[in-house]
């Protein structure tokens, strides 16, 4: 069926560029994860914005980057929500399509008291995003600093965005999550690749276990033409390889409520320092910081600090 993107506005220069997914959450908490065909009994649930790309582009936008979204939505109530929380993100929604006859992507979560999580995604409209419409954002792609992608949307739609990226001299930025393998052609166009253990061991098939493990899976990548790569360990930290150096980054000290966005907290508060001229290595420490305060609140954009937040808190924790 026909679709449609909202009105057009003045192009701007982004500081970050987001080609990715967008879904409303349905984020349940209980006491403990159920079993297989076990039924429990939960404590609350919240309806809340997510997505790992609308996640990362919230991220960068509370910061105070200045973001565009190249998403797609249904054309459902989900996706009225979802455009007005990125307006009111002031997140630019210019290249946000809206598909008829389907519905917008949404992610039932469950936390348990110890904030592990079980997530499950429904793409909808997200799988419906098209190469040729990221080719016609092409002029905004080009006018950003960093463009971030994920895997909630189809590769060939990821790749057209890098391409144009390249191009330009724009940095990429993949974060191959959820899990799955990717080809070369999308390794070779990332700058820099940031997944966690279980990412890595998909890409690469080897299993991250510390530093050695996590070498490898690094290694494996940059073989493959990632420029690249930045393995995040949860309570381990991160590490970053390239070529030539390796270094890791530990986390910061905190009693986690709830993990569901952290990662996405982390990459996009790096993709905002890197957008302010930051070093790689500084960045990751900004990153490290921004994710740690994310884990002591309860959902996941609802849990993103904003810069001021930042700042009242990151003598506490540094």
């Amino acid at each position: 069926m026909a679709e449609r993107q909202i009105e057009s506005r003045t192009l701007t220069k982004f500081d970050v560029m987001v080609v990715g997914s967008n879904m409303i959450d349905l984020l349940s908490h209980i006491s403990q994860l159920p079993k297989m065909g076990e039924t429990v009994i939960g404590d609350s649930f919240h309806l809340g914005h997510g997505g790992k790309g609308a996640n990362q582009a919230v991220m960068a936008a509370r910061l105070g980057a200045r973001v565009g979204m190249i998403t797609k939505v249904g054309d459902d109530v989900f996706g009225k929500m979802t455009i007005e929380n990125f307006t009111k993100e002031g997140i630019s929604t210019d290249t946000v399509f809206i598909q008829k006859d389907q519905s917008s992507g949404v992610a039932p979560i469950f936390v348990d008291k110890n904030g592990s999580n079980m997530i499950v995604i429904i793409p909808g409209a997200n799988l419906d995003l098209t190469p040729q419409e990221v080719q016609g954002a092409a002029e905004r792609i080009r006018s950003s600093k960093i463009i971030v992608s994920q895997l909630e949307i189809n590769e060939e739609t990821i790749i057209a965005g890098f391409q144009i990226a390249k191009e330009a001299g724009t940095t990429t930025i993949l974060n191959p999550a959820p899990a799955r393998p990717i080809s070369d052609e999308l390794i070779k166009l990332s700058d820099l690749i940031i997944p966690n253990e279980t990412e890595a061991e998909v890409l690469t098939g080897i299993k991250v276990e510390g530093r050695k493990g996590a070498q490898q899976a690094a290694d494996k990548l940059l073989g493959a033409g990632a420029k690249q790569v930045i393995l995040t360990l949860g309570a381990d930290g991160a590490y970053l390889f390239d070529s030539e150096h390796q270094a890791h980054f530990p986390a910061l000290s905190v009693e986690p409520v709830d993990t569901t966005g952290a990662g996405d907290a982390f990459i996009g508060s790096l993709a905002y320092a890197l957008a302010q001229d930051q070093s790689l290595p500084e960045a990751i420490r900004f990153a490290n910081l921004v994710a740690a305060i994310s884990v002591t609140k309860i959902g996941t954009q609802a849990s993103f600090p904003t810069a001021k937040e930042v700042d009242q808190v990151k003598s506490s924790l540094l």
